[in-house]
């Protein structure tokens, strides 16, 4: 194994540029991987307890990765499967998406009708330990892999909420995760309503399928269609331009860009094919509504921020989570079982906004009475995250406790939301906003209806 390590610092000796600034460079380098080697002995040699060499390795490995930033990390074969399987859309598990934050495991968003959603799970939740056992210290692979198991095996796990004075317990049992990452229905007789969950490899044909179901029942009376991105923490880049491109006709979708040239991307939507009668836009203009909340990121946010800038959508709710870089999956070993997900570059709107840090900001927002009550956690409140590269901001206050007038209110919100009865289903309030904005824009002419997009 040492054969193997040093051979490996070797190489990464020989691959230093030629072109380093000066050679006091080269040597701080070389002195660098020298410390790395003799600390590795050390520890070899002299912890109390005898080390897996293959264990040290991978957690120095993903040491350096999580100092970059929360979103680069290692992949082993073990969890590179079940990565690999999970963008397929399928998986074993209790169905929530993960990062660490502070040394926790952070729910990002539960996804719908998995075995996590059904036991409560939410969005913002944190769990500080898996069956009894502490997951501080824990690298975000190890912490996932410790929540996957057998098909029927159940799993505890400890949650901190916000607004719960005390942490609490919940059994989840594991269950055969099948990804379903869209559905769609008909709302109020003459709205269509597409909940997209994950960008996954079905995403995008989802989303078509969706939208043939719904010109074929409604037709002409199909008065607009809400797309709901709510608690969705994205996925997969393709699949978030071909949703994107089911609603355009023409322009950019979104760029990337990076250190290196090959990382400098831009895509545009499709002009369909019109001797055909088939739109690049498969609703042909009619109205849309986006819904967005503090949990809608990365490719949900692409969507929603290439719909708000060729005006093609009303963007309603709260601000998004601001996850805007691009995670590059670099498979090493032989066999490439095994891979690295490394930030290389950043993403960009059609309009050249970037969505890191800042994410998108709702053209009319509506705020649940929770979000309202408490603070959303974004990217920018990760430790070490990516700052933008635009000019910043400034929120502050954007966040500061309730007056006594804005608390009545809110309980009054919370009341209309639960219709004002015990164990009442709550009210969708910001889809009740955007059926409501729907109609009203059905009876403008067509060219109120550009306007107000």
């Amino acid at each position: 194994m040492r054969k193997l390590v040093t051979g490996t610092l070797m190489a990464l000796m020989m691959a230093l540029p030629a072109s380093a600034d000066t050679k006091q460079d080269q040597d701080e380098f070389y002195e660098q991987l020298d410390l790395l080697m003799r600390i590795f002995e050390r520890v070899r040699s002299e912890y109390v307890d005898e080390v897996d060499d293959k264990e040290v390795i991978e957690a120095a490995i993903q040491g350096m990765l999580r100092s970059l930033d929360p979103h680069s990390t290692y992949l082993n074969p073990d969890v590179y499967q079940q990565v690999r399987v999970q963008m397929e859309g399928e998986y074993g598990g209790l169905g929530i998406e993960v990062q660490m934050d502070n040394g926790l495991v952070k729910v990002v968003s539960p996804i719908d009708e998995t075995p996590a959603a059904l036991a409560g799970i939410q969005g913002g939740d944190y769990i500080s330990q898996i069956d009894g056992e502490s997951v501080m210290g824990l690298t975000l692979t190890e912490a996932v892999k410790k929540m996957r198991g057998p098909v029927g095996s159940p799993i505890v796990v400890t949650i901190l909420r916000e607004g719960e004075e005390q942490p609490f317990d919940v059994t989840i049992v594991r269950d055969k995760i099948l990804v379903h990452s869209v559905r769609h229905r008909v709302e109020d007789d003459t709205i269509g309503y597409i909940r997209i969950t994950t960008f996954n490899m079905q995403t995008g044909e989802g989303v078509e399928k969706a939208i043939r179901d719904l010109n074929e029942k409604l037709g002409d009376h199909l008065d607009g269609v809400i797309l709901d991105l709510r608690n969705n923490p994205g996925g997969l880049l393709d699949e978030a331009i071909r949703v994107s491109d089911a609603f355009l006709d023409r322009g950019e979708i979104v760029s990337t860009r990076g250190r290196k040239r090959q990382n400098n991307n831009r895509w545009y939507a499709t002009s369909g094919d019109p001797e055909h009668g088939v739109p690049g836009d498969l609703l042909n203009g009619v109205p849309i509504v986006v819904l967005v909340n503090a949990y809608s990121a990365s490719a949900s946010e692409i969507v929603a921020g290439a719909l708000q800038d060729h005006r093609r959508a009303v963007i309603l709710g709260d601000r998004t989570f601001g996850k805007g870089t691009v995670q590059s999956e670099i498979r090493l070993g032989r066999t490439g079982d095994r891979a690295i997900r490394l930030t290389t570059a950043r993403y960009y709107t059609p309009s050249g906004r970037s969505i890191q840090e800042r994410g998108i900001e709702p053209d009319i927002e509506v705020l649940t009475a929770r979000a309202r009550a408490q603070a959303q956690r974004r990217e920018a409140d990760l430790n070490g995250h990516i700052t933008n590269d635009q000019d910043r901001v400034d929120r502050a206050g954007e966040e500061d406790p309730l007056t006594a007038e804005e608390q009545a209110e809110l309980k009054a919100e919370q009341k209309a939301e639960s219709n004002g009865e015990e164990g009442a289903a709550p009210v969708d309030i910001q889809l009740q906003h955007a059926i409501k904005l729907l109609k009203n824009m059905s009876s403008l002419p067509k060219a109120q209806v550009a306007e107000v997009r």
